[in-house]
Parts: structure tokens; C-alpha cells; sequence
């Protein structure tokens, strides 16, 4: 018996991930302006370390209930009902999870069974479609596009329903786009859900980097919260990213099946970074809101950076993304970033890592120092306009010639 026959077809049949393919490639370079990680650049507030800190003084280093820590439970239960007035019960309505990406593979494990469907919307995060077919189930993929502002059509979601689908996947604010929803146009979305009994697992995790009018929770949508599992965390807002703590809100019936995987698996989030999540949701209100003040700063300055050096941009309104064509270029997606990386030491991500739609685009996260913002801009700009004048190294373009051969 091989090896590789040991190895699950499932697992065999996965793709590798396009953002992990190309960080291995940007760790072969040096003096690299990094466009490609999406995490915050700044430290996790001291408030949040502190408590952690006296947790593990105070000796706190100790399973957790299955769920997670009672106080953090009622803390995003009130947290969430402050924002959008949504009432969870801290008892049995929500799990405190190792990051949302634990918190989306219980989920599809829990709910699905072989061969339902699941409605995904590209571009979307790589693990969406990888956690669905984990879970025995069959990703659904609807397009989303630029000409929309990568907003998801009703009328796609309609068209892609069958006898077998389960579930959507809602994914607003947008990673790779930055692109977001009105209340009204998933009000929209809603009322398919409503219509085809479908469950609606919304990550939410970028929902307060939202920088115009007031984010929109889906479970607070009339008749959605029945029909809602709402995944959240802090790794973005909070600066958290290493801590892993995510959290799932739903009917007790899926919750109390996500913890039923949850307690023979990760058993329990850490306790220490469950500490610092619930130090994070009393007292640091402000350090976020100042975190998210930065950010869109940022964006400001880079999206109309874009468009000035000639890479078309539509506004990003949420996250920390910018999602820029280079079809005029000539280059594909992978063909930019390569020879943008290798000529100007600036990295960003192929769109298409993101789904077959991302392609023409790349990736770029503005989470980043605003002076490494303006250097990559100049960078390029420089990048273009060698493009423009087919002046590449030849080091350059002899990669691109075996690309394309």
C-alpha cells in the first residue's frame, strides 16, 4: 500500500491555497512592502494582554465549559444586542469558537449531510468551499462582480437553487473585495432564505470595519434569526488575530451540534485568550474605534492612489481590502504579482486565489503603516510604467515567457 493511497480523496481533491502558494513565494525575497497579509498591523491593545496576564497569575489556565467561559458568553450576548438588538441566550445559543474558521467547519459539519448543496459567493476567503467539502457537501459558487460592486444578486441566488441546497454562505463585508451590503438589499437576500427554508451562515467578522452607515447584522433581518447562524470573532476589530477566538450565535438546536464536534475536537477555546476576548468587549471600546479610524484613513488614500497610477478600483466600504483590476495590463492575476514582486519587492495576492472571478484583480490589504502605503504606490507606479514601456528586467520577463510557454 502507497502512501498516498492512505490519503482521504477528499483531502487529495483539495486545492492548494492560492494565498498560502504565494506567501512561500514572497519568503524567497527580501526588502518586501507585504500587501498580502490580512491581519492588523497594530498590537493588541495592552488592556486585552493585561487580562490575560492576571489570568494566568491568578491560575486560570483551566478547561473551559465546552461552550466557552460563561462571562465571555453574556458578554457578546449583551455586546450584540447593544449593536443590533439581537437577543442570544448566553446558556445555550452561543459557542465560543477557535477563530471563526473553526466556527464555519463545525457549522458544515453539523448541518450538512453527502451531497447537499451550499451557495457560496465569490470571490470569497479560500476556506469556504474546502470546509464544505470536508463536511461531505457540494460548494455551489455565484459570481459576483465589479460591475456590481461585488454585491450579491438576488437573482443569482435564485437561479442557483436546487432540490439539495441547505445552506448560503454570506460573507459581508468582503475579504478579498471590501465590498458590502444595505440593509435593504439583504433584506432582499433574506426573503429567498425565508422562501427556499434556507440557513444562512453569515460571517460577520469584519462587520464593525464598516466605514459608511452602520453595519447590518442578518439574523436581525425580519424572520432571520431562526434561520441565521451568525459567526463573529475578534481577531479583526480587536487586533486579535493570533488569540483565535471566534464565536457562533444561533438556534440552540445547531449550537448545541456545533458543541457536540467542538467537545471531541478543540474541546474548548483557551482559556487565557477567552480572558483577553472578554477584557476586550468591557473596556476597549475606544482602542477599536480608533483602530478602525486609521484604517479608513488608509483606505482613503490608497483606493484613490490606485485609481491616480492606473489601477482601476471601485471603493471598498468595509475591511481592510482593496480589490484593483489589472486586466489592462495584459498580465494575468498571478503573472502581475509575480513580476510586481520580483521588480518592485511589493507583494499582493492573485485575485483568483479567491475564486475563478477574481481573476483580473488583485488583492491588496491596506493594514499596513500609511507611510508602507505610500512607498508601495510609488512602487507600482514605477511596476506600470516599465510594463507600459517594456522595460522588465530580463529576469522578469523570462519568468513571464515560461509562464505563459
Amino acid at each position: 500500500m502507497s502512501q498516498q493511497s492512505l490519503i482521504s480523496q477528499v483531502v487529495t481533491d483539495l486545492p492548494p491555497s492560492g494565498i498560502r502558494e504565494f506567501f512561500d513565494l514572497v519568503a524567497t525575497q527580501s526588502d518586501v512592502i507585504s500587501l498580502g497579509v490580512g491581519e492588523p498591523d497594530f498590537p493588541t491593545p495592552w488592556k486585552i494582554c493585561d487580562a490575560a496576564v492576571e489570568a494566568l497569575r491568578h491560575g486560570l489556565t483551566s478547561y473551559t465549559s465546552n461552550y466557552g467561559l460563561l462571562q465571555l458568553r453574556e458578554a457578546i450576548a449583551q455586546d450584540i444586542h447593544h449593536r443590533y438588538q439581537v437577543e442570544y441566550s448566553p446558556d445555550n445559543q452561543i459557542l465560543i469558537t477557535a477563530g471563526v474558521s473553526e466556527g464555519m467547519d463545525l457549522a458544515m459539519r453539523a448541518v450538512l449531510d453527502p451531497g447537499d448543496e451550499v451557495i457560496i459567493h465569490e470571490p470569497c476567503y479560500v476556506s469556504y468551499k474546502p470546509c464544505v467539502a470536508l463536511a461531505g457537501g457540494v460548494p455551489v459558487v455565484v459570481a459576483t462582480s465589479a460591475e456590481h460592486d461585488f454585491k450579491l444578486q438576488p437573482d443569482a441566488v435564485q437561479a442557483a437553487i436546487t432540490a439539495r441546497t441547505r445552506a448560503l454562505v454570506l460573507s459581508y463585508p468582503n475579504n478579498p473585495t471590501g465590498a458590502t451590503m444595505t440593509r435593504s438589499e439583504l433584506t432582499e437576500v433574506a426573503r429567498i432564505a425565508d422562501k427556499h427554508d434556507l440557513l444562512v451562515i453569515a460571517d460577520e467578522i469584519y462587520n464593525q470595519l464598516t466605514y459608511e452607515g452602520r453595519p447590518t447584522c442578518f439574523a436581525s433581518l425580519p424572520q432571520m434569526k431562526q434561520r441565521t447562524l451568525l459567526l463573529n470573532g475578534f481577531s479583526k476589530a480587536y487586533a486579535m488575530t493570533g488569540w483565535r477566538v471566534g464565536y457562533a450565535c444561533g438556534p440552540a438546536t445547531i449550537i448545541k451540534a456545533m458543541m457536540r464536534i467542538h467537545s471531541y475536537t478543540a474541546l474548548c477555546s483557551s482559556a487565557l485568550a477567552q480572558y483577553g476576548a472578554l477584557e476586550a468587549l468591557e473596556n476597549c471600546e475606544a482602542e477599536m474605534a480608533e483602530m478602525i479610524a486609521q484604517y479608513d484613513q488608509r483606505r482613503r488614500l490608497f483606493v484613490a492612489g490606485l485609481n491616480d497610477i492606473g489601477l482601476p478600483c471601485f471603493e471598498p466600504k468595509g475591511a481592510f481590502y482593496a480589490f484593483p483590476s489589472i486586466q489592462h495590463t495584459g498580465l494575468s492575476a498571478s503573472e502581475f504579482c509575480r513580476a510586481l514582486l520580483m521588480e518592485e519587492k511589493v507583494a499582493a495576492i492573485p485575485g483568483p486565489a479567491f475564486g475563478e472571478c477574481g481573476a483580473g484583480h488583485i488583492r491588496c490589504t491596506y493594514a499596513t503603516h500609511i507611510d508602507q502605503l505610500k512607498q508601495a504606490l510609488e512602487r507600482m507606479e514605477r511596476f506600470i510604467a516599465k510594463l507600459a514601456s517594456d522595460e522588465l528586467s530580463a529576469q522578469v520577463k523570462s519568468v513571464l515567457a515560461a509562464t505563459r510557454g
